[in-house]
């Protein structure tokens, strides 16, 4: 299968590039993104032939209809990384709530969140491919505070790869800090910014498209790819969690084979989304996607008015911080895919030049017939943590997030798939307060606090974090991270 541009071609790029080609240097012209030429139709009857299927055959198949130029015994040491999780015969349980209700739980890898699910594989096959190749790659990442410590999970001592991840100093949790600044691997560097996720972001966009720091990278014999999910070799893996969690619920007797649902999604970059939809255009039996969102609601915005505007918005820090983006990424896949190349160019300059853009009557119409949109405030996901574990389950406040869309967005009574992108463990300052109401507690206070209320474990993972020497130091300006990258790579 090929991947094609999603601006469109400038002819400075190849029109087309293999799967390989597309996870080594993912930007493109116009500065857009890589998108499948086509999608594989799978059908019912993939789903009927995977019904009793495993996680990683499930993920081969998935990989073998896109038709990707990556060695089998390489996928199958990729996915064999799935062994590692809690459990490896069930690495993504799906768990009942509601009658109607299933988290699926995607956070029980080494890093305990979703990133895990895509990464942890990811790592392998881009080593792979460089080493392949016989070149060098720096790695650069973006993080709002999950996609950074699975990238330096998976990529910490592979050959041929660097890391350089930038995180907003103060813009994650404790732990998610802790993860990232305890790496002391040598081909790892991290990087605090004075700054939003959106401004770590902008600059990997940047430094991905800028010829002059590509050309001191050729100088070390180095080229530049991406761990966030502007890379496609992200979404390939997170297309297969939702088809997973769809299977899940007919053995558990929950749907009939070919009955719709419901995919419920907590959207930031709007990746975990993007897999839902390409799972449904590839024959999925899905109703709707419910697009969750905290106070940062450009989302909702989009999906109920058809308009994306920056101009007036300011990034709020949220009890969900993951989620706290303004610009998504992901949402060009889909602009790429209903409209085509030439609208999505003129939309994605409008958003890049005049910070806003606006779909017509129509675009938007084919928007809604797909997604529907709802935001959910610091309050409300704190009334629906505690409500929850009420009710014998304990969830994070990016799940939580999910519960307001699936009261609101829903018109049919449908089975309905929530996904839980992080464990408790990740954002227990949070859990504890909206549990016990305790306020000012560290993670480490509100972590032993949950595990007594709640009578489960704390990972060891999280746990020695705190043990643990920081071994990443820096936290610099924006304007300097080029230098900084540099400085390491010297």
């Amino acid at each position: 299968m090929k991947f094609i541009e999603s601006r469109g071609n400038d002819g400075q790029f190849p029109v087309d590039a293999s799967f390989s080609e597309a996870i080594l240097a993912p930007m493109t012209s116009f500065g857009g993104i890589f998108v499948p030429a086509e999608l594989p139709d799978l059908g019912v009857d993939f789903l009927k032939n995977h019904v009793d299927s495993d996680y990683k055959a499930l993920a081969k198949d998935i990989l073998n209809a896109f038709e990707v130029d990556i060695d089998p015994a390489v996928i199958d040491e990729a996915l064999a990384l799935y062994d590692e999780f809690d459990d490896p015969k069930d690495p993504v349980p799906l768990v009942k709530v509601k009658d109607d209700l299933y988290v699926s739980e995607l956070y029980h890898g080494p890093t305990r969140a979703f990133k895990d699910m895509a990464l942890q594989p990811f790592g392998v096959i881009l080593s792979a491919s460089a080493q392949k190749r016989k070149e060098n790659y720096l790695i650069l990442t973006a993080t709002s505070g999950d996609t950074g410590p699975a990238a330096l999970e998976t990529f910490k001592n592979r050959e041929n790869v660097m890391v350089a991840c930038m995180y907003p100093d103060g813009g994650t949790s404790d732990v998610q800090r802790l993860q990232m600044v305890t790496e002391d691997a040598d081909n790892l560097k991290v990087i605090g910014i004075h700054g939003n996720f959106d401004d770590a972001q902008s600059a990997l966009k940047m430094l991905l498209s800028s010829d002059t720091f590509k050309a001191k990278l050729k100088e070390k014999h180095i080229d530049v790819s991406a761990a966030n999910s502007v890379n496609f070799g992200r979404i390939i893996f997170q297309l297969v969690y939702h088809i997973h969690g769809y299977l899940q619920l007919v053995r558990q007797g929950a749907i009939e084979l070919g009955e719709k649902v419901y995919l419920d999604v907590p959207s930031g970059n709007f990746g975990n989304a993007l897999g839902g939809y390409y799972a449904m255009k590839m024959g999925l039996p899905v109703e709707k996607i419910l697009i969750a969102s905290n106070t940062n609601n450009i989302l909702t915005e989009l999906f109920t008015t058809g308009k994306y505007d920056l101009r007036k918005s300011q990034l709020i820090a949220t009890t969900s911080p993951a989620m706290d983006i303004l610009k998504s990424s992901n949402i060009e896949r889909i602009l790429h895919d209903m409209f085509g190349a030439e609208r999505t160019r003129e939309l994605m300059h409008s958003l890049d030049t005049e910070k806003s853009y606006e779909l017509t009557t129509e675009e938007l119409s084919k928007l809604q017939n797909v997604f529907v949109a709802d935001f959910c405030t610091d309050e409300e996901g704190t009334a629906y943590i505690k409500d929850t574990f009420a009710g014998g389950y304990l969830m994070d406040p990016h799940t939580a997030t999910c519960f307001k869309a699936y009261e609101t967005c829903r018109d049919k009574p449908l089975k309905t798939i929530v996904y839980s992108t992080a464990e408790w463990t990740k954002f227990s300052p949070i859990i504890a307060n909206a549990l016990t109401g305790e306020q000012g507690t560290t993670d480490k206070e509100a972590l032993d606090a949950i595990a007594t209320e709640a009578k489960v474990e704390i990972p060891s993972m999280i746990k020695e974090l705190f043990d643990k020497p920081i071994a990443q130091q820096a936290v610099i300006n924006k304007a300097d991270i080029e230098t900084e990258i540099l400085s390491f790579l010297d």
